[in-house]
């Protein structure tokens, strides 16, 4: 009963803060509802200058955030949901103030990209900072994760990989000179492009 009578204390005074109110005396009544916006617009302002690590772990769209601020999960198009940063431990950095269309991020990996500002975004870091410091104890740790054994390319035959066959531990499939490729013949290494050039611009 105790806890009823409180709740409904609880939401009287909420409903008297947060909408305006009128007051009946008798057949007068007196509507303060200029009070009631005023009211608003102060917690409003109070909430927009609020210290930023007392806001850690809220998503808002990039614009409304400020300069330096250390965000992680951020969508690359607005409303497509998180693509960006949410491994563990890793976290960007706004180096730009977020007033026009696109805001200059700092990456993980030390890029820097240009994002919507109407893309939301986390603030703060993702947990779970000792992830990569972490060892596994045993080859049976590592499959229990879902990773299968990675065999070389030069251990196999030529119809397996295009490292494979030659006689001995021949280099390349016996041609000295040759890039090292992919499974699929694709170069992998002496600085092939593969990014594509419209998402870098």
């Amino acid at each position: 009963m105790a806890l009823c009578r409180l709740r409904g204390a609880s939401s009287t005074l909420c409903s008297r803060l947060l909408r305006p109110a009128i007051l009946y005396n008798g057949s007068a009544c007196r509507n303060l509802s200029s009070e009631g916006e005023s009211l608003r617009e102060k917690m409003m302002r109070q909430m927009a200058h609020l210290d930023i690590n007392s806001q850690i772990g809220s998503c808002m769209p990039l614009a409304n955030m400020r300069i330096g601020t250390i965000i992680h999960n951020i969508e690359v198009n607005p409303g497509q949901g998180g693509k960006l940063v949410r491994s563990a431990g890793t976290c960007a950095k706004i180096l730009k103030e977020p007033t026009s269309r696109y805001c200059l991020i700092r990456l993980p990996s030390g890029d820097e990209k240009l994002i919507d500002t109407r893309c939301r975004a986390t603030i703060g870091t993702v947990s779970n900072a000792s992830h990569r410091t972490k060892k596994l104890r045993k080859a049976g740790q590592s499959r229990w994760l879902g990773r299968r054994p990675v065999v070389r390319g030069v251990a196999m035959n030529p119809v397996d990989h295009p490292h494979g066959g030659g006689e001995g531990r021949s280099k390349s499939s016996g041609n000295h000179g040759r890039c090292s490729l992919t499974p699929w013949g694709k170069p992998c290494k002496s600085g092939y492009k593969t990014a594509s050039l419209k998402r870098k611009k």
